[in-house]
C-alpha cells in the first residue's frame, strides 16, 4: 500500500501542490514553519479523515480562503482515487467518484501510522487518549468495531440527554440502558482481547528502544467490575446527581506500568516518549499482520528527540517497511535526519509551502 500522488489546494500553508510519490523513505527536510507536518497531516487526513492535530477544517484553511480541498490517488490492492472539499457550508468526502456519507465506508481505503511528538500524551495525558488509540487500532484491524462504538456513543448521549432533565422519562431511560449494556459488553470484550497482542509487540519495541533497561505493562482498566447492568442500575443516585453515565467503555482506561510504576506517574519524559513510539511500534506490526502488508508510517520530526541507543532500536522498522515497498514520510531539519538509512532516501525540500524534489 501506498499513496502514489497527493494534490493540495488552500490547505494550511499550500495554496497549490501536485505532487506523485513512488513507494520507499521519503525525508521532508526544511526549517521550521515551512510545512513539513502539513504534508504528513494532509495524507493522514486522507487515511483517517481527521487531523492528527486534534483540530477541525477550519484550521487547515489556508489564510484568507474559505475551503480546502485535499486529493490522493491510493494503490494497494487496487487503486483508489480520494477527493475531501471542506469549507464552512460544505463538506465533501468522495471515493472512487462515489460519495462517502459513513466513516465506515471509508476506513481502510488508506492505512497510516503517525510518529510524533503528542504521542507521549498517550502515555501521561487523560484516559480519553489510551482509549482513543486503542479504538483506533481496533477500528482498523476489527471491521465490524466502529459501528458498535458508534451505536454506544449514540446510546450514552441519549442517556445523559435523558439524566440531564428535572423529570426522567424511566422507560426511556431503560431502552437506552439497554443498548449500552448491549454494545458495551462487546467493546469491552474486543478491547480485551487487543491487549495481550498488543503487550507481546509493545514489549518488543520497548525491549529494542530502550536496550531492554525496563519491562513494559498494560492492563485493561474496566469502570465495570462484573455486571454491566446491574451496576448501571446501582449507581442510578450517582448518575442523577452528575447528570451523566457514570460507568461502562467511554470511562475505561489503559494502564501503563514500567518496571512494575505507573510510567505516567513514576516514568522520566525520556522513558514515556519510548512508551509512546513502542505503543505505536505495535500498532504498526499489528496492522501489518492483520492485513498482510504495512501501513504508510508517518513520522514527524521525532528523531532529535532520540538519543543514539532509541533511534537504532527504531530504525529496523522504518527499513521494514521500506523493504515491503510501502512508504515512510519523515520529515526533518538537516541536522537531525538519520543518515542510516541515507541509501535509501528520496529527499524533497520543503520551503514556504512550496515542495521541491532534490
Amino acid at each position: 500500500m501506498h499513496l502514489a500522488a497527493l494534490r493540495l489546494r488552500n490547505f494550511r500553508n499550500y495554496s497549490r501542490l501536485d505532487v506523485a510519490f513512488t513507494p520507499g523513505f521519503h525525508l521532508l527536510l526544511g526549517n521550521n514553519g515551512q510545512g513539513k507536518t502539513n504534508i504528513l497531516e494532509a495524507i493522514y487526513l486522507l487515511a483517517s479523515l481527521r487531523s492528527f492535530r486534534g483540530v477541525g477544517g477550519a484550521q487547515m484553511i489556508r489564510h484568507g480562503q474559505s475551503n480546502y480541498f485535499v486529493g490522493g490517488q491510493i494503490v494497494a490492492e487496487v487503486e483508489h482515487e480520494v477527493k475531501l472539499y471542506w469549507s464552512r457550508i460544505q463538506k465533501q468526502i468522495t471515493l472512487d467518484g462515489r460519495p462517502i456519507r459513513k466513516l465506515v465506508d471509508y476506513l481502510g481505503a488508506l492505512r497510516a501510522v503517525v510518529f510524533c511528538s503528542e504521542d507521549v500524551m498517550i502515555v501521561k495525558g487523560p484516559s480519553a487518549r489510551r482509549r482513543r488509540f486503542l479504538d483506533l487500532l481496533l477500528a482498523q484491524t476489527v471491521p465490524a468495531y466502529l459501528p458498535q462504538l458508534q451505536r454506544y456513543a449514540r446510546s450514552i448521549r441519549s442517556r445523559n440527554a435523558l439524566l440531564k432533565q428535572r423529570t426522567v422519562d424511566e422507560n426511556a431511560l431503560d431502552s437506552f440502558t439497554t443498548e449500552a449494556v448491549a454494545v458495551g459488553e462487546k467493546i469491552i470484550a474486543l478491547r480485551r482481547r487487543l491487549i495481550p497482542k498488543l503487550l507481546e509487540l509493545a514489549q518488543l519495541a520497548y525491549r529494542n528502544i530502550s536496550n531492554d533497561a525496563e519491562d513494559l505493562t498494560l492492563e485493561y482498566q474496566s469502570s465495570v467490575k462484573h455486571d454491566f447492568l446491574v451496576e448501571l442500575r446501582q449507581s442510578r443516585a450517582r448518575e442523577r446527581a452528575l447528570r451523566s453515565t457514570v460507568i461502562g467503555p467511554h470511562r475505561d482506561d489503559l494502564q501503563i506500568a514500567i518496571g512494575g510504576k505507573s510510567a505516567a506517574q513514576f516514568g522520566s519524559e525520556g522513558q514515556k516518549r519510548s512508551v509512546a513510539i513502542a505503543l505505536k511500534m505495535a500498532q504498526t506490526e499489528l496492522l501489518s499482520s492483520v492485513h498482510g502488508t504495512p501501513p504508510v508510517l508517518l513520522v514527524d520530526d521525532i528523531m532529535g528527540e532520540l538519543d543514539a541507543t532509541r533511534r537504532r532500536g527504531f530504525l529496523p522498522l522504518l527499513s521494514r517497511v521500506h523493504q515491503a515497498q510501502s512508504q515512510v514520510f519523515m520529515t526533518c531539519t538537516e541536522e537531525n535526519w538519520p543518515r542510516e538509512l541515507s541509501h535509501q532516501i528520496q529527499r524533497w525540500e520543503v520551503n514556504a509551502g512550496v515542495l521541491r524534489k532534490v
